[in-house]
């Protein structure tokens, strides 16, 4: 049995449209440290957000349904992480890539967001479904949008707003938004830095 990292209880935001806020998390079944049902709650709207099964479903999220075209490798060498320790997020049609970025970043956890349907989670991924992007600010050392959503300026914005400053933002496709140095750029990528 799996379930969501508890830990990343902290790095989660209400989608409903006010000011940035924590969730409260009322957990119901644990399996060691992870989450298997549960809720999360907001202090500031009310909204409750139900796990099941390990996966937290914040609402109108789209499993994804697109390939992607990125690789593992060039995912790894474009993030640019040292080291073990926090969350690279990975969306949509990215999120293909997961069990072969495990083995690339030992001890980075990676979270999930839309994948395809029976997507389990897994000792090192956990996942989320959410039609609005459900991480705080400055919360991900990384970031990763398949095509199927970096063509969203919303979900490009909120990707890089996710970012922790200095840290890097991969997209497969779409334009980069504001508080980005673009690094690299190519026909069906980018690859940017989070400058503010």
């Amino acid at each position: 049995m799996t379930g969501m990292f508890i830990e990343l209880t902290d790095h989660l935001r209400c989608t409903v449209g006010h000011d940035e806020s924590f969730l409260v998390l009322l957990p119901g079944t644990m399996d060691g440290r992870r989450v298997v049902t549960g809720t999360l709650g907001c202090p500031v709207c009310g909204r409750v957000v139900e796990l099941t099964d390990g996966v937290a479903d914040f609402g109108s999220g789209m499993p994804a349904a697109d390939a992607t075209t990125l690789t593992a490798d060039a995912v790894h060498a474009f993030l640019g992480l040292g080291g073990p320790g926090g969350y690279v997020a990975l969306a949509g049609a990215a999120t293909a890539l997961a069990s072969e970025l495990v083995a690339r970043q030992p001890g980075v956890r990676l979270v999930l967001i839309n994948p395809p349907i029976g997507t389990p989670d897994s000792p090192e991924a956990s996942v989320l479904r959410a039609g609005i992007f459900p991480l705080n600010s400055s919360s991900m050392r990384g970031v990763v949008l398949g095509r199927d959503l970096a063509v969203d300026s919303r979900w490009a914005a909120d990707g890089v707003r996710a970012v922790l400053p200095g840290l890097r933002i991969v997209a497969e496709g779409g334009e980069p938004p504001g508080g980005v140095e673009v690094l690299a750029r190519t026909d069906g990528c980018w690859v940017g830095r989070r400058t503010s």
